[in-house]
Formats: structure tokens, C-alpha cells, sequence
């Protein structure tokens, strides 16, 4: 039954989401972490371990941990590892907890980029200033942005595969079937293959409902063993494995950039710690900063072969009554945008039975993904509602 992990999560919490103005990340953290020991049951003078996400400017850490009041921390740290942040923060927070170096341990995320009457395309604009000496020489290219170059990753697999733009709309439609039966999510209208080709370029193959949304706000949460786990609040969601991968691909001619990502490592590792297979898996809740990452992982963590991507989701397995639920809550495309938070916190909801009209029909198995950067950085979590080895 793989590796003993003996480690939970045990309190969720969320603010609001999407379009919310007014708070610094650093007060929606705050709010966060208290929401989250308040579904936990627990006093925030409870936690001895704090990991803070970064892009609160500053230092991040201490000053959340001096607005939350909170004193001789035995875990103390600010993590990036851009989109598998989450991820990686819960798997160094559980093995904290197994080593004794803290009981209690806080993981939170939090961004506010949309300023009121500014674009969402605006949020993440980087400054002419930052292109400088030969690194510039991508964008004098053209490649000038995140969505350029995840552009180029997904051309990169259409060429060599034959994936279609269809295909990666019927991820998006999927999503967003997903979406309509989750009150927070920011979009929750259907939509069809027919509005995902209609919709604008943003970069080439990329459609506008190929990319994720923008949001606001912040999610907590808390991770402590299992044995503490029974005398809290809620049910908690057992963590059975944890990995990472940082392939490290460069962006030339030769090498695998786009073709395969962290996924096949880190799910691996985690798989094997949590003694299971993917045929084990019943919700899969991972991270779709863009349609063709959903589709990539997949690949990866060996759901389908790879170059199957494109035809496993076009086959309607991704959405509600599919073969794998997926990214049930709407995911990054259609829910809201918290990095790797997004999957992390649908899959404590699924976990619990906390779905409602989207709750997946069977889910003793969650898997969780994050990935960062260009294809740069994995994570991957095994959930589950069952303490592992009951």
C-alpha cells in the first residue's frame, strides 16, 4: 500500500473570488488562513507552521504571520514553484508533520492582479523595461508573453501528434459544464465547440476559451496528522502521496518542450508512495492555466498514450458522466484562478462530499496537479477521503 503518510488536510478556506477589489494579498491571506482554521475547529494560536505562496511582496511570511498574531512558529517559509506551489507546499507541510518539526501547518495563496476598470489582459502585462540583452531576443521574435510561449508548446504537439483546436475545445466545453453546477464559479454560461472556434485568437493555436481566467483573492489550507485529523471539524482529505518534477527542458530544436511535462515524474513518485495506479484514480483535478496543460498531463500521467490526448477528451471522459471526472468545479478555465490552489481546493470539496450538483459519483482516489512556469515545475497530490491503509 505504498509509503505511510499518516497526514491530512483538515481546513479549508476561501474567500471571495474573481472580480473583488479593496483587499492587499496580504489581508485576503489573512483571511484565508482564518477561514480555514475556523473549518478546521482550531484557534489560529493552533498552528506552528506557516508556508506562504509568493507574490505578496516584501517578505511575505513573517508579515502575515504578524498580522494573523501568530508567535514562535516552528515552520516558517515562503515556497515558489510558480502553479505547483500548492502542491509542493502541502508535501513539505505533511512531511514537516511526520518529522516532528511542526504539528499544524498553514498553506496559503494569495493574488490580486485585476484592478477595477483595467482588463483582465492587462493584469499580468510585463514591462518593455524587463527584455533586455540576449534574452530579449525571444521577444524580438514575437514570443512576449506566457500565452506566446505556451502558444509554441501546444503547436509543438499539434505538429507532432495531429491534436486538433476541437480537441482542446472539448476540454473547455467540458470545464464549463462542470462550472455551471458550481455556485463560485466566475463563468458559468455553457458553451460549445461551436464558441470555442469562434472565439478570439489570443495566440495562436490558442483561443480565448483555451486560456484561463483571471481572479482575485485567496485560499488556505491547514495540514496535520491523522490522528489529530479525527478530533477536528470536518472530514478530512487523507494525503496518500506527493512528488515533484522539473524536467528542465530547454525551449530548442531536439529537446521535448511540449511534448511531455513534470507530470510523468512527479505522478509516478506519487503514485508509488500512494501505492495505487491510475486505473485507482476516480477524480482527476488538474491544473489548466491553458486547455492543451489539461490535455498534456493526461498524457503524461498515463490516463492515455501519448499523442491520445486530443481523441481521450473528445470522447467526452472529462466531463459530467465521463469515465474520469475532471477539474469538476470548473477548474482555472472557468472557476476562478488561484494557481495551484484551484484543483487543490475542488479536491478537498470532492473529498468531502462537499460537490453538491457536481459531487463526482465515486471519490475514494483524487489526483491533484499543479504546473509552473513554462512546463518548468510539477506537483502532484494523492487525496483521498479514506485514511490510507484503513
Amino acid at each position: 500500500m505504498g509509503i505511510s503518510t499518516g497526514t491530512s488536510i483538515v481546513g479549508l478556506g476561501m474567500t471571495e473570488l474573481g472580480k473583488v477589489y479593496g483587499r492587499s494579498p496580504r489581508r485576503l491571506a489573512a483571511d484565508a488562513v482564518r477561514l480555514a482554521a475556523q473549518d478546521a475547529g482550531l484557534a489560529l494560536g493552533d498552528l506552528d507552521g506557516l508556508l506562504v505562496s509568493h507574490g505578496m511582496g516584501g517578505s511575505p511570511g513573517i508579515e502575515l504571520a504578524g498580522t494573523l498574531g501568530l508567535r514562535d512558529l516552528r515552520l516558517l517559509s515562503q515556497v515558489n514553484s510558480f502553479g505547483a506551489t500548492a502542491g509542493a507546499m502541502v508535501s513539505y507541510a505533511a512531511m514537516s508533520v511526520l518529522s516532528g518539526t511542526a504539528t499544524t501547518v498553514a498553506c496559503v495563496f494569495a493574488d490580486a492582479p485585476l484592478k477595477p476598470k483595467q482588463s483582465a489582459g492587462s493584469a499580468y502585462n510585463r514591462s518593455a523595461r524587463e527584455w533586455y540583452g540576449f534574452g530579449g531576443m525571444t521577444a524580438a521574435l514575437g514570443l512576449r508573453s506566457v500565452n506566446s510561449f505556451y502558444a509554441l508548446a501546444a503547436q509543438r504537439h499539434m505538429a507532432r501528434y495531429g491534436t486538433t483546436s476541437e480537441q482542446l475545445g472539448a476540454i473547455a466545453v467540458a470545464t464549463r459544464d462542470w462550472a455551471s453546477r458550481n455556485p463560485l464559479a466566475q463563468m458559468r454560461d455553457p458553451i460549445t465547440i461551436d464558441d470555442h472556434q469562434n472565439s478570439r485568437w489570443v495566440s495562436e493555436p490558442l483561443h480565448l476559451l483555451d486560456c484561463c481566467l483571471v481572479s482575485n483573492g485567496a485560499i488556505a489550507v491547514i495540514v496535520t496528522s491523522d490522528d489529530r485529523a479525527r478530533d477536528l471539524a470536518r472530514p478530512p482529505a487523507h494525503l496518500w502521496g506527493w512528488g515533484q518534477g522539473h524536467p528542465g527542458h530547454r525551449k530548442e530544436r531536439g529537446s521535448d518542450f511540449g511534448l511531455t511535462t513534470g507530470a510523468a515524474s512527479s505522478g509516478a513518485t506519487a503514485m508509488k508512495m500512494a501505492g495505487i495506479t491510475v486505473s485507482d484514480v476516480d477524480v482527476c483535478e488538474l491544473y489548466d492555466c491553458y486547455t492543451y496543460t489539461v490535455l498534456v498531463s493526461l498524457e503524461d500521467y498515463g490516463f492515455c498514450a501519448k499523442g491520445e490526448g486530443g481523441a481521450f477528451a473528445a470522447s467526452g471522459a472529462l466531463g459530467p458522466g465521463g469515465s474520469l471526472p475532471t477539474n469538476t468545479g470548473g477548474g482555472q478555465l472557468s472557476a476562478y484562478y488561484m494557481w495551484g490552489m484551484t484543483p487543490l481546493s475542488e479536491a478537498v470539496i470532492q473529498a468531502r462530499g462537499d460537490g453538491g450538483e457536481r459531487q463526482a459519483a465515486s471519490n475514494d482516489v483524487i489526483l491533484v496537479s499543479g504546473n509552473g512556469g513554462i512546463l518548468d515545475h510539477h506537483s502532484t497530490l494523492i487525496v483521498s477521503p479514506h485514511q490510507k491503509g484503513a
